[in-house]
């Protein structure tokens, strides 16, 4: 079997940005008809939500006008396909690699719906080779970028000596519901941003770079209903249940030390934290548990503040952090996120 590894992590964003303090008075004009101890605890949520800056495919006033979902889901297209080709030529750039050396390309998207997917039009604005392995991944919301590296893993351990990228696009803005006053909608607006990832692999003697030593799913029993979209005639719809953190913190010992115990390591062994910021609530949840192992999350806390939570592109945000340091052989990384299923996605990496 060959040994896998990350070679370069990209990002790229959206051109439109605002401050949380910026976008308040937008919110209370789009609540003006509600009650007022309804506003102030909305007002509230967006204050609370350690998310200080977002980025977005649409300014803020387009947000906020009530588009239809062909016409939000036509912009979600447009500035996929142009953050997919930016990010990934990024990436490339970095590994100084061509795209026509790719061989496996997987992308990862759950915020819009384009068919043909954002592969294939890569495959033809940057000029994939014929024979490319393409494997879009649309339904496994937060967790799919380490879903992607999975794939990835999977693939490259089988061949040796190729190359994938995985491609993550995510615009939650695309998404917002004008006249859903739920409360799931007022978290999923006060957390959610807009963003781009691509992470490049190889299976390639030479390559350099962390090792894909460990992956593992897991996958919660009848918690279908935690998270996800409803397909609705405004658009998608957020499922976001209340109960998630605590459902992470009841199952956190049986996901991080069996599947560390597997790998041959254990918490105490792991110097990075990788970990997917899915919001205050949850970020807090898992910092209160990492900390009681002597552990913790600043990256994954940084990341939730300057960007927001961009779905399954933000791990990645978080892994180019760690990426940038200066390589230290032996040290160990835990990717962790949690999406759609309910499940939650992890990866072991060594340096």
């Amino acid at each position: 079997m060959s040994e896998v590894r990350v070679i370069e992590v990209a990002r790229e964003l959206p051109k439109f940005s605002r401050l949380t303090s910026e976008i308040l008075p937008f919110v209370k004009l789009w609540l003006a008809s509600q009650e007022e101890r309804f506003v102030r605890k909305v007002i509230k949520i967006f204050e609370g939500s350690g998310v200080e800056r977002r980025y977005g495919i649409m300014d803020i006033e387009e947000v906020f006008n009530a588009t239809s979902f062909q016409e939000k889901n036509d912009i979600y297209i447009r500035e996929a396909k142009s953050m997919g080709q930016q990010v990934l030529s990024k990436a490339l750039e970095g590994a100084n690699w061509k795209a026509n050396t790719l061989d496996y390309i997987i992308t990862v998207s759950c915020t819009g719906i384009m068919i043909p997917s954002l592969d294939a039009y890569l495959a033809n604005s940057l000029g994939f080779k014929k024979d490319i392995v393409r494997l879009p991944v649309t339904e496994m919301g937060c967790a799919a970028g380490v879903s992607g590296l999975i794939y990835a893993k999977h693939f490259l351990r089988s061949n040796p000596g190729k190359r994938a990228a995985v491609v993550a696009v995510e615009s939650p803005t695309a998404t917002f519901q004008l006249n859903d006053f739920s409360m799931a909608n007022m978290v999923s607006a006060a957390i959610f941003g807009d963003g781009a990832a691509c992470a490049l692999l190889s299976s390639e003697e030479d390559a350099i770079g962390p090792e894909i030593v460990g992956e593992q799913m897991y996958h919660f029993t009848d918690a279908t209903h935690l998270m996800g979209f409803d397909l609705t005639n405004t658009g998608l719809k957020m499922i976001l249940d209340p109960e998630v953190p605590q459902m992470i913190s009841t199952h956190f010992p049986e996901i991080v030390h069996p599947f560390l115990k597997s790998c041959g390591t254990q918490i105490e062994d792991v110097d990075y934290l990788i970990f997917h910021p899915g919001g205050r609530k949850i970020v807090e949840t898992v910092e209160d548990l990492f900390g009681k192992l002597g552990k913790n999350i600043d990256e994954t806390r940084d990341v939730l503040k300057n960007f927001g939570n961009m779905s399954s592109v933000t791990v990645l945000y978080v892994l180019e952090q760690f990426l940038k340091r200066p390589y230290e052989s032996g040290k160990q990384g835990l990717i962790l996120s949690f999406g759609p299923g309910f499940s939650a996605q992890r990866v072991l990496l060594k340096w």
